[in-house]
Formats: structure tokens, sequence, C-alpha cells
């Protein structure tokens, strides 16, 4: 990392009222290995220095803002992709242990390879659909709380987080420009499944200034046994996108 590019990623920080100084080395490293993998991998299209470190480390710690990673034992990723937001926040947060799932082996393989070269003792990692971890007794209701960026429409989200989440546990989701519509189903879902949506904070990313907003949900009671629907599902029907909850009947399981 350039000092330039240090200087880029304390600013950054400093707008999200976190010192990053004592981690740059950590994340020089990061920025470096998510270069060499990418040549072999193709993890990201984001590949300058201004890039990765406002649009990859510095988006990634913004998921914690408000600070409703607070008092988490076990953090689950979903959808980690190159491990964002994993990674970054495994830096600055050492005494959470972090889940990084995501469905592309490949990308996992990175991820753990990744986080064994920084020595991050907190992170495992999982190779694994949502659908499936949602019904497997090892990971439902297991986790405290449960981070996305970007991942999907909030109806779908709800449907393949909230089982994962034990009861009082939270759902962060990053979220770029939100629609009323998306925010309406994502709220009307969350009830369904268990839960409640209960806090929206829409902001600016520090220095690029882009769009995003930090929707959290919070598991008041059990979700029903019948969610999470079947592999591929719940992304082809949402649960009340467009204000219509799919019917129970076309739900089962064959």
């Amino acid at each position: 990392m350039t000092p330039e590019g240090e200087l880029l990623l304390m600013d950054a920080g400093a707008e999200l009222q976190l010192d990053l100084k004592p981690y740059l080395p950590a994340f020089a490293q990061l920025q470096s290995a998510l270069i060499e993998g990418n040549r072999q991998l193709n993890l990201t299209a984001l590949t300058t220095e201004r890039d990765i470190i406002l649009k990859h480390f510095v988006d990634s710690l913004s998921c914690d803002i408000g600070g409703w990673l607070s008092g988490a034992g076990h953090v689950l990723d979903l959808g980690t992709g190159a491990g964002f937001p994993t990674l970054p926040l495994a830096i600055v947060n050492p005494g959470i242990q972090f889940l990084a799932v995501d469905a592309t082996r490949k990308k996992i393989e990175y991820v753990s390879r990744t986080a064994a070269s920084l020595g991050l003792s907190n992170v495992e990692v999982l190779a694994s659909r949502a659908e499936l971890l949602g019904r497997d007794l090892a990971h439902r209701e297991q986790y405290q709380r449960v981070v996305a960026r970007a991942v999907a429409a909030l109806p779908v989200l709800a449907e393949l987080a909230l089982p994962l989440l034990q009861i009082g546990g939270l759902l962060i989701a990053q979220k770029g420009q939100l629609s009323a519509e998306e925010l309406a189903a994502g709220q009307q879902a969350a009830a369904e499944l268990g839960a409640e949506l209960f806090h929206v904070k829409h902001f600016e990313l520090p220095i690029s200034r882009d769009q995003r907003s930090v929707v959290v949900m919070r598991k008041l009671s059990a979700t029903p046994s019948r969610y999470p629907r079947r592999e591929g599902i719940p992304s082809k029907q949402p649960l009340f996108w467009g204000n219509e909850q799919i019917k129970r009947s076309e739900d089962k399981e064959a």
C-alpha cells in the first residue's frame, strides 16, 4: 500500500470514527493478497488502490455503523465473496469470531488462505448455500449476528439469513439505494419469519460519497420450520414482493 493509500484509509476510517493506523500493515497485506488472488481467480472488478480501499475495505467497515456488532461473539457473513465484509471486520474486531459463507468454493478457499496469511484466527470459512445452512441444525438459530453486504433484495435476504439467527440476534444488511417497495417487502417478510425490521440508516460512504443504507432486523421468535424454502426459490419468488405473499402451497418441499 502506498503512503497515499495509507492516508486515504486513515482519513476514511476517521469519518467512521475508527483509528485504523494500528491496522495499516494488515490492510496493506490484504490489499496485496486481493491483487494477487484476482490475477488467478478473477475475484473482483475493482483493481485500483483507491477502489480497493474505499469500495472494499471502507465499505465493509461501514457495515458496523451504529455499533451493531458490539457484544457479538459469533457473526456469520452471508455471501462473503472475496472476504468482504469478513476480513476487514475481523482485522478491527479480533474478539469476534466470524464465519464467512459463500456458495463459490474457489472464493472460500481464497478467503481461508488469506485469513491464515494475515494470522486471523477469528475467521472460519464454509462453502455452502444459505438455504441448506438454514435447515442444518448445526447452523440454524446458532448465530448472534448475520451480516450481508449487497447480497440480495431485503425479502430474499430475510428468508436466507433470519433462520440462522438466535432469538434476540440481529441481521445487519448493507444495501445501496433502497426503494420504499423493497423496504416494505422486507418488513413484511421479517414479520413472517419471526423478526422485526426496526432500524434503517441512510448514509454516504467516506470520501467517495456513494449512497448506502444499513438495515437491521431483530429476531423475536423462532422462524417457522417451512423457511427457508428449497434452493433457488427465495430469490425466484421473494416473500411479499410487490405486496403479495407467495402462496404457501407453492412453497412445499418436493
